[in-house]
């Protein structure tokens, strides 16, 4: 049988060792800053139950599910990180304390058409809260300050959370005899900025079969701009017309309100009234994040608020609200781009002993020693000229190599070399950790993204 020559699946990411390190800083991003705001981690199963899983059924999402059968056993991959987490609320009610609030960081697959930057296996990174019965409108207010400060740590400051509410949509469409079509027109007006207001207005026309009077009405009320305050004084002038629109009016108001309380400065928040998120799950406020340098990449984190996403598998009102950002895509969008730092440390190890002599005890326990303090270090024993050690060593990108050497053992030292600058040190192992946890802090001490 001739070999089978190696390769990877179209929409599918598989990463070198570098750009690997440079995804996981990212996840520890995320991790961390998501922890920060009260969040546990949790994790569902990537294979579910077609019945479970597909319990709304129908639409595209159907269609680009990874469906299979083992046995008797229909199969499906999961192809969000919502749903599943609908199901696990529902099936752990009982054991929950609410407000539940959780992140999840996982793969999610879809059978969709793979293009540049469109996956069908990817990351998603999300952070929801679930209410028992009832969920506080600032717990809306609070998601784009998670935003704010998530993005703000990886290393952008050029960006804009969008945001929106379907209550003032669903108003606006109610007072203008559209309710029966408001579905189809939020995800035709969810194409704005994809491409543009004329085509959208003959979608309206054509597909949707609106009059033309009807789609440039609606077309005038998602060209309302300008400030916050402005947009919203415009949106009072509609006050009254709609008990529905009144009520998304409130509430868009009152995250407005407290945005600035947790933190997230007004250059970096739009109320954007185009926002309507296509899932109709969606009842409240809804978001999307856009890095402002460059609009082509689209939106890089979305959501909103959710008050019957469990409604397929329990009676109970368990409203939520909730983002989700694509993070495979939008890391192989910056790194295309070049926005992702070269300077900061994506090594295997912090520290790459390397032995000189035929006893490799002494080196063997200066590693111990390093490790024991925190340094991650790796013991190179490959029999091989000290030239092709140093060439491993800065292949690897190790920042530090520590040569083992019979003088070093003689003395009871270590030559610990800095690979960046070339400067070489005598040092004890346990002086030679705080060099080295010093040394590398200051190399990692940058952001992820550079903005240029």
């Amino acid at each position: 049988m001739g070999k089978v020559a190696p390769r990877t699946l179209s929409g599918f990411m598989e990463l070198l060792p570098a750009e690997q390190m440079k995804m996981e800083k990212m996840l520890e991003v995320l991790r961390r800053t998501y922890s920060l705001y009260g969040f546990t981690p949790l994790d569902t199963p990537i294979i579910e139950s077609s019945e479970v899983l597909l319990a709304k059924g129908g639409g595209e999402t159907e269609k680009q599910v990874y469906r299979f059968t083992k046995g008797d056993s229909d199969l499906s991959l999961r192809f969000d990180l919502t749903v599943p987490l609908a199901k696990y609320v529902a099936l752990h009610y009982n054991e929950l304390a609410f407000p539940f609030r959780r992140y999840q960081i996982g793969k999610v697959y879809r059978g969709e058409r793979a293009q540049r930057g469109r996956f069908r296996e990817f990351y998603q990174a999300d952070i929801d809260v679930i209410g028992d019965g009832k969920l506080d409108i600032i717990n809306e207010a609070e998601i784009p300050a998670i935003i704010y400060s998530t993005f703000k740590t990886l290393g952008l400051s050029r960006f804009k959370i969008h945001v929106n509410n379907r209550r003032i949509l669903n108003g606006f469409y109610a007072m203008n005899g559209m309710s029966a079509r408001a579905g189809e027109i939020m995800r035709t007006v969810d194409k704005l900025d994809k491409i543009g207001a004329e085509k959208v207005r003959e979608i309206l026309i054509n597909d949707v079969g609106m009059f033309t009077q009807k789609a440039d009405t609606v077309l005038d009320f998602m060209a309302i701009s300008g400030t916050n305050e402005q947009v919203i004084a415009r949106l009072e002038m509609l006050r009254g017309m709609d008990e529905t629109f009144d009520q998304g009016l409130e509430e868009l108001k009152t995250v407005a309100k407290y945005l600035g309380d947790f933190g997230v400065p007004e250059e970096n928040f739009a109320i954007d009234l185009t926002i309507a998120r296509g899932l109709d799950y969606y009842t409240g406020t809804v978001y999307e994040t856009l890095i402002t340098d460059h609009p082509e990449i689209g939106s890089v984190c979305s959501g909103g608020r959710y008050d019957d996403l469990a409604g397929f598998y329990t009676d109970r009102a368990l409203p939520g609200a909730g983002i989700s950002i694509g993070l495979t895509r939008l890391f192989y969008v910056l790194n295309e781009q070049g926005l992702l730092s070269d300077d900061i440390v994506t090594a295997p190890c912090d520290a790459l002993v390397i032995p000189m002599t035929e006893d490799m005890g002494f080196a063997v326990s200066a590693a111990t020693a390093l490790r024991a303090a925190g340094i991650r270090t790796q013991l190179y024993t490959e029999q091989k000229k000290f030239k092709a050690r140093m060439a491993y060593a800065d292949k690897i990108k190790t920042p530090y190599a520590v040569i083992v050497g019979e003088d070093e053992t003689r003395e009871g030292v270590v030559s610990v070399k800095n690979m960046r600058t070339g400067d070489q040190v005598k040092l004890t192992p346990r002086d030679a950790a705080q060099h080295i946890k010093a040394g590398v802090a200051e190399m990692d001490s940058g952001r992820i993204i550079i903005e240029k």
